[in-house]
C-alpha cells in the first residue's frame, strides 16, 4: 500500500479542509497531519481504495480508516477529534 499520490488526496480535499480547521493539528505536507510533533495522521492508496492511518494509543499504534466513501470519511474525522480530544487531556 502507497502513500497517497496528489490525484488521489485531490478526491480527499473537504476531509482534509476539515481536518486543516481540527485545533491542535498542522498539516506538515499535504495529507501528512501532525499533533504537535507527532505523527498523527496520513493516507495511503491502493486498488481496494483509500485508508487513512491515525495515530492510536500506543507509540506505534495506528487504526486504518477506509475513506473511500463519505461513510468511513465521516467516522476518520469523528475519530481524529475524539483522539485530539483525549491527547489535550493527558498533557493538561
Amino acid at each position: 500500500m502507497r502513500h497517497a499520490r496528489p490525484d488521489a488526496l485531490h478526491l480527499l480535499e473537504p476531509l482534509l479542509a476539515d481536518l486543516r480547521a481540527l485545533p491542535g493539528l498542522s498539516e506538515k505536507r499535504r495529507g501528512v497531519f501532525y499533533a504537535k510533533s507527532r505523527a498523527f495522521l496520513h493516507f495511503h492508496e491502493d486498488p481496494a481504495g483509500l485508508f487513512a492511518d491515525l495515530r492510536g494509543a500506543g507509540e506505534l499504534d495506528f487504526e486504518r480508516f477506509n475513506v473511500t466513501d463519505a461513510e468511513g470519511r465521516a467516522r476518520l474525522l469523528e475519530a481524529a477529534r475524539a483522539r485530539l480530544d483525549q491527547s489535550s487531556l493527558r498533557r493538561s
